[in-house]
C-alpha cells in the first residue's frame, strides 16, 4: 500500500486554506515515510502556523500538506 493511501492521524492546523502538520515532529515522521516512497530526500518547512513536507521531484520543488487525512501535494 502506498503511503498516500494511509491515514495521517497527526494534529493539523489550517493556514491560508491549507491543512498542515501542527508539529515539526509529526511532519518529520511523515517526511521519512514520503522519502522512502518517492526515493528522494524530503525535508519539513514551517509555513505560517504549520509544517509542510518539501522535496525536489521531477525537476520541480514540491510541497505536501494534508487533505482529508491523506497527504496532498500543495503546489
Amino acid at each position: 500500500m502506498t503511503i498516500f493511501a494511509m491515514p495521517v492521524f497527526d494534529a493539523t492546523v489550517i493556514y491560508e486554506g491549507k491543512e498542515l502538520f501542527k508539529g515539526r515532529g509529526g511532519a518529520g515522521v511523515w517526511a521519512e515515510k514520503l522519502a522512502k516512497e518517492i526515493e528522494t530526500p524530503v525535508t519539513v518547512e514551517k509555513i505560517g502556523t504549520g509544517w509542510a513536507l518539501c522535496a525536489h521531484l521531477d525537476g520541480a520543488d514540491c510541497r505536501w500538506g494534508i487533505l482529508g487525512q491523506r497527504l496532498k501535494r500543495l503546489d
